[in-house]
């Protein structure tokens, strides 16, 4: 595996390194090992899959409070997606800002996301799933979110939103929170 660091503080590409022959290939998606010569966390406790029918289906922006936040390792296994991501730790160098990543079932790419960040992806296509690592798993008290169109985020999403959850839509703007985020 290749580890592409990104413009957000603690984030990386992670590229897969396909063995091939004439039967296709093999590529190792996660090796605990390679993950902490890079200094990522890899005690993965639970994985995810995700489908979406249409095509603009929004799910996030998604994150859980301390002490529950979760590391994640996020890849797209049929069609595509634009998956976003805003650092919400008030420490790092990078508060606040977000960056967008194409994954697909054609470029393999996944996403290492780190505790404090607000996690979304949008479907460029219909009937898209998406699977995921979690280092922590799910606590419905600690379930937080930031609101996809946020003026004060600034996130220019690549297509109309078709399909969003009411929970979703619904989060607090940045300008109506009392708390710190992370």
């Amino acid at each position: 595996m290749k580890f592409l660091a990104t413009n957000l503080k603690d984030v990386y590409l992670v590229e897969l390194e396909p063995r091939g022959d004439d039967r296709g290939f093999f590529a190792r998606t996660m090796c605990r090992e390679e993950f902490a010569n890079v200094g990522l966390n890899s005690d993965f406790v639970q994985q995810n899959t995700s489908f979406s029918v249409h095509r603009g289906t929004l799910r996030g922006l998604h994150y859980q409070r301390p002490p529950q936040g979760e590391d994640k390792l996020v890849r797209c296994l049929k069609g595509a997606i634009v998956d976003v991501i805003v650092d919400i730790r008030q420490d790092s160098p990078t508060y606040m800002q977000h960056q967008m990543f194409e994954l697909t079932s054609r470029n393999r790419l996944q996403l290492y996301v780190p505790k404090g960040f607000a996690h979304s992806f949008m479907t460029l296509e219909d009937n898209v799933e998406v699977s995921y690592l979690v280092t922590a798993a799910y606590t419905p008290g600690s379930e937080d979110g930031l609101r996809y169109n946020d003026e004060q985020l600034g996130i220019e999403w690549p297509l109309p939103v078709s399909v969003i959850s009411e929970k979703d839509n619904a989060w607090p703007l940045l300008s109506e929170r009392k708390t710190a985020l992370y």
